[in-house]
């Protein structure tokens, strides 16, 4: 399938930070977040200026079929006037860099998930039980011996 020059498109794919270049991603590392939704680079691309887009969010990339990643699709003129760069990939930098800014302040505030079970949550708390008090190899005995 041949792409019209009359549209750009950015996957989501090309923000995520997990993928490698040979993997799919296209801007630096700097410039990428781990997982990024498609709302997430909508946001950026409006904050960077564009306003001219549509989103298709149940499009998968070519080359990743199993994953619905989503993809934006907008005039590439307006973009790149807008942006202020001259190719695409200046485009996908400067909104990579806004995401990453977004990402950045977000955890600074706190919005990260907790890293460790809750103070109260027994059964979460109950999965890390330390078995250090038992000499290595030795089970416990049923029916009280010893």
């Amino acid at each position: 399938m041949v792409p019209k020059r009359d549209e750009m498109t950015l996957w989501t794919g090309y923000f995520d930070s997990r993928l490698s270049r040979t993997g799919g991603r296209r801007v630096p590392k700097g410039a990428s977040i781990p997982k990024p939704t498609l709302e997430a680079v909508v946001w950026a691309a409006r904050t960077s200026g564009i306003r001219k887009m549509r989103q298709e969010p149940e499009a998968s990339h070519p080359s990743r079929p199993h994953e619905k990643e989503g993809r934006l699709v907008m005039p590439p003129s307006h973009a790149l006037e807008v942006t202020g760069a001259n190719s695409k990939e200046g485009v996908m930098k400067a909104i990579g860099e806004i995401l990453r800014k977004r990402s950045r302040e977000a955890k600074e505030q706190g919005k990260e998930p907790q890293r460790r079970p809750a103070k109260g949550d027994r059964r979460q708390r109950a999965q890390r039980k330390s078995f250090k008090h038992r000499r290595g190899g030795q089970r416990k005995k049923k029916f009280g011996r010893k």
